[in-house]
């Protein structure tokens, strides 16, 4: 009887198994058939055909006003400072009167060049009449010369006045303080102002005088200055490839001021560029380069870009894409360089 039960066990298994084989196999066929489709399915693209356009090469820069002349009020010499006559923020115009100095030593020299004076008179008489030498002479009249141009310039040196039109933007002493170095005060001249920026050495033969550029300032939002470029300088930093512009804005309401961060835009006219689509564009992993997926012949090909201007929901290109080349807009997750592609309308 235990050996009718085996039997019976053992048959049952070969049947079980001879029926499960063939499911088996049509499991495995079928992924593989899968797997195969899978790899031979060819990603599906949409593709945009791109031309060049007319692109104003406009260009933004960083800048901050500064004074178009600062001048530091000074003495020739270091005299004790007996009043000043402005204060910090004070508009003042060329020829006003900004500090008077101890004029004591003036006084001695005023006495000292009379009595000079009185004494080389009487040498003088002497030498017509052949009291005195030539050489005696010719000391008395050296030294009443060099009295009396040290008095005109103690003179000058004892009433300081502004150089130029401007506003007082520094005030270092005190009444009574002695001059010991630093400016007693400055004065700047800020209508106009200027500014400065670097310019890439490719804008360089489009750069000219008179150049018109619009100016923003943080102190006031949205607001639009006008300006002009004034100076180019000769010369390019090997370095950077740049060089420096000198922007020049009138300022007339003295809105303006010294130290102002602004920014300035400036259009070096306009180039032939191709335009893609912004979708286009995409930014390579890890870098801070772009590219862009081209089509052509059931392949596509990876293109490193250069970008110019964001033109809406386009950009232009500097270099990387041809004119009349497909681009790939749709579908550029699954791409690399030299694989077949399917394109959809």
């Amino acid at each position: 009887m235990k050996k009718n039960l085996k039997f019976i066990a053992m048959a049952a298994l070969a049947v079980l198994c001879s029926c499960s084989k063939p499911e088996q196999a049509a499991e495995i066929k079928n992924d593989t058939m899968a797997t195969k489709t899978e790899k031979d399915a060819k990603p599906i693209v949409k593709v945009a055909k791109v031309t060049t356009e007319s692109v104003p090469q406009l260009e933004e820069y960083s800048t901050t006003v500064e004074a178009k002349i600062k001048n530091s009020i000074i003495p020739n010499s270091p005299l004790r400072i007996e009043k000043i006559f402005v204060e910090v923020g004070t508009n003042v115009k060329k020829g006003d009167k900004l500090v008077q100095l101890d004029a004591k030593d003036l006084d001695k020299l005023n006495l000292q060049y009379e009595f000079q004076k009185r004494d080389f008179e009487r040498i003088e008489e002497l030498y017509k009449v052949g009291g005195v030498s030539k050489a005696d002479y010719e000391n008395a009249k050296t030294q009443l010369d060099v009295t009396r141009k040290t008095i005109d310039s103690r003179y000058e040196n004892t009433i300081l006045t502004s150089p130029i039109d401007g506003v007082v933007s520094a005030r270092n002493y005190d009444n009574g303080d002695m001059y010991s170095g630093q400016p007693v005060l400055v004065v700047e001249q800020i209508s106009p102002v200027k500014m400065k920026i670097n310019v890439s050495e490719s804008y360089y033969a489009n750069t000219t005088k008179d150049l018109d550029v619009k100016l923003t300032f943080d102190a006031y939002g949205n607001e639009e200055f006008n300006g002009k470029i004034k100076i180019i300088y000769p010369t390019i930093n090997a370095a950077t490839h740049t060089f420096p512009v000198e922007i020049e804005v009138e300022n007339a309401n003295l809105k303006i001021r010294p130290g102002m961060f602004g920014r300035a835009v400036v259009n070096f006219g306009s180039k032939e560029h191709v335009v893609v689509p912004d979708m286009a564009v995409k930014k390579q992993t890890g870098s801070g380069d772009f590219f862009v997926y081209t089509y052509e012949n059931g392949k596509v090909k990876h293109n490193k870009v250069i970008l110019g201007r964001r033109l809406g929901d386009r950009y232009e290109l500097i270099s990387g894409v041809d004119n009349g080349a497909s681009v790939v807009v749709a579908g550029i997750e699954n791409l690399a360089d030299g694989i077949e592609v399917e394109v959809i309308k």
